[in-house]
């Protein structure tokens, strides 16, 4: 799908107050969405995660069975070489999985129209925003959840792209679990797909937006995730069957502690009964 089309982008600053809407460059936002290349991509990205380490031992190299079990004729029985031939309990395995490679290689051509194609689906969707610029002195995971907050994403996956490498920014977003940072020259079309909102740095778009005058904002609390409905269900159950059982709990605590307290109301009456009548001292006799 392809059709010449201008785009432009909601602007903030990075602590979330709205700017002008920016034009995002016709080079790559020009309305090419090429689905079977972004397919590709994608499929090639995680072929390239896996490590292709798994393994089944073939009767060459599993341990024993060097021995013939039992001679080669008279005994009715088939003819056996090794008790770790397939046929036998513990023997090696057929046909089974065997360490290899899933690498899949793209031309440059094919990840760059996957990454220009990828841009574009999230530019028509409006999930494209463009950020002034990420002036960091140091790590705060705060500021980039408020960020986040603000232009109303807290329950989306987010990527924000960088213009360069930024240790602060990534380290910001660390501890977020939806939230990935990525240098814009890295990113890749799975990245780009991965997210629901992408956050661009104004200067990775060849822009350079003039700062404004802005107040620190109130804080904005995040909103979580909903939760699934298998959890709300265990948590229904788990509460129910709570109830179910506190009758028989608080009657099994009652019973538990009856005999201790009769123990300790009968104790001082037993200690009034045992304790022997205390005896004049024996006078002395003068000489």
């Amino acid at each position: 799908m392809s059709e010449t089309m201008n785009f432009d982008a909601a602007a903030f600053t990075a602590l979330g107050t709205p700017r002008d809407r920016v034009a995002l460059p016709g080079s790559t936002f020009d309305g090419t969405v090429n689905m079977p290349v972004m397919h590709q991509a994608v499929k090639a990205y995680l072929a390239n995660q896996r490590q292709g380490n798994h393994q089944t031992k073939t009767r060459g190299f599993v341990v024993g069975g060097n021995q013939k079990p039992w001679k080669q004729k008279g005994t009715g029985r088939a003819r056996a070489g090794s008790t770790r031939s397939p046929v036998f309990r513990g023997g090696g395995t057929v046909f089974g999985p065997q360490t290899h490679g899933h690498e899949q290689k793209l031309t440059k051509q094919v990840r760059a129209l996957a990454r220009k194609s990828a841009f574009n689906a999230r530019a028509r969707e409006q999930a494209l925003l463009v950020i002034d610029r990420f002036n960091f002195d140091k790590p705060q995971t705060s500021q980039i959840a408020a960020l986040v907050a603000r232009v109303d994403a807290s329950d989306k996956k987010v990527l924000i792209l960088t213009d360069g490498v930024k240790p602060s920014v990534y380290l910001s977003a660390r501890n977020l679990q939806r939230v990935e940072v990525r240098p814009y020259s890295d990113v890749t079309a799975y990245d780009i797909l991965w997210s629901d909102v992408v956050l661009v740095e104004a200067p990775a778009l060849g822009h350079d937006l003039a700062p404004v005058a802005e107040k620190a904002m109130e804080k904005v609390k995040a909103k979580k995730a909903p939760a699934s409905p298998a959890k709300v269900e265990k948590a229904a159950k788990a509460v129910a069957k709570a109830k179910k059982d506190a009758p028989k709990k608080a009657a099994a605590a009652a019973k538990k502690a009856a005999p201790k307290a009769a123990a300790k109301k009968a104790a001082p009456k037993a200690a009034a009964k045992k304790a022997p009548a205390a005896k004049s001292a024996p006078k002395k006799k003068g000489k």
